[in-house]
């Protein structure tokens, strides 16, 4: 196997399908490595943990076909390290040879078993096509109400479910949950169908979109598939029952702040937080005609910020987990945010006033 490839090019191919390499120790240690394939003037990389694949392909010159798995992450530093230029790679033996343009860098990396890679999975032969941008603010929404305990799998994933014109992405770690509705997503899957998909996963498609304009997406029984560009994505699915979000849902908000600054907002959030300490400490919100009045109490002190803001509904008090909070606001697409509640025990919403297919719902902390 040898290839030449400019090194910016490399780096991004190797960056990329390295975020899927395992980092947990292994019994197989391929896992902890990329598979490069040089076949009809094409390098195709991939990493895997078994549970996410990245495989990305890339046009290089003075190709010889052929294949090996080299070590992730001192393969990624050498060629991130090597000035910028073209760079060679050359298999001989049990070594990958990489070398700068000049030849004044030159290093023989250890290479492992090639058969010793899983197979790699291959999409599924029909896909929808949607507008990436659109795709890429439906995860950005979503993904940050999904669980990072991995002792709770399930809440670990969102939920994709096809409804009426489009898909819902629903994810929740019990403390808040976030709904988008993608209306231009028609088609991806059956009436009635449902999977749920790591978040994990959606991150790094997120990541990966980037500036392309459209992106495919199949999801099967098992797996799901994103084709971006010259990357594909694949996940398995997550087995399990997601919990029924709808009876969060209240019916009615009869208490509603109505924010034309998000911005300010968020800024006077973010000072009161300052006296937070651990995610124990709430902000409460006081709600009255003029707006709502924020406060962090602590034995350090106390910061108090006053935000106008259009309220309708009885005066009240409730407060949150200022993270979470904070993260809710920052998930509203637009400069206008509306908060709503029916009382201080009940869950209260957080959504923008320019559209409705985005819902990011929040559980208060009591207080004395």
């Amino acid at each position: 196997m040898k290839l030449r490839c400019e090194r910016t090019s490399l780096v991004e191919a190797l960056g990329a399908a390295a975020r899927a390499v395992s980092t947990r120790s292994s019994a197989l240690p391929a896992l902890s490595g990329l598979r490069l394939e040089v076949r009809n003037g094409e390098l195709h990389v991939a990493g895997t943990d078994l549970d996410l694949t990245i495989q990305v392909q890339r046009s290089v010159g003075g190709a010889t076909d052929g294949v090996c798995v080299a070590p992730a992450k001192l393969l990624s530093e050498i060629v991130r390290a090597i000035p910028d230029g073209e760079i060679t790679l050359e298999v001989e033996g049990d070594k990958l040879h990489v070398e700068g343009k000049s030849g004044k860098s030159h290093f023989a990396v250890s290479l492992m078993a090639a058969d010793d890679f899983p197979r790699l999975p291959e999409p599924g032969a029909t896909s929808v096509e949607l507008p990436a941008n659109e795709l890429a603010e439906a995860l950005r929404q979503v993904c940050r109400a999904a669980s990072t305990d991995e002792a709770r799998p399930i809440l670990t994933g969102v939920l994709v479910a096809a409804e009426a014109g489009g898909l819902r992405l629903v994810a929740t770690d019990s403390y808040r949950l976030a709904l988008c509705d993608l209306p231009s997503a028609a088609g991806v899957l059956a009436e009635g169908q449902k999977v749920l998909v790591p978040a994990k996963a959606l991150r790094e498609v997120e990541r990966l979109l980037g500036d392309t304009s459209s992106v495919h997406v199949f999801l099967g029984e098992r797996e799901a598939h994103f084709v971006i560009g010259n990357t594909v994505l694949t996940t398995r699915l997550i087995e399990g029952e997601f919990p029924n979000y709808r009876q969060l849902l209240p019916e009615e908000y009869p208490c509603r702040l109505h924010s034309e600054d998000k911005g300010e907002l968020l800024d006077a959030l973010r000072r009161v937080k300052l006296l937070v300490k651990d995610s124990l400490t709430p902000v409460r919100m006081a709600f009255g005609p003029n707006g709502v009045v924020l406060t962090v109490s602590q034995e350090s002190g106390q910061a108090t910020e006053e935000v106008e803001g259009k309220y309708e509904g009885t005066e009240m008090t409730i407060a949150f987990n200022p993270e979470y909070l904070i993260q809710g606001i920052e998930a509203v697409s637009g400069s206008e945010v509306i908060l709503s509640t029916v009382e201080p025990k009940k869950p209260a919403t957080i959504k923008g006033s320019e559209n409705d297919t985005f819902l990011y719902l929040l559980m208060p902390v009591r207080v004395a």
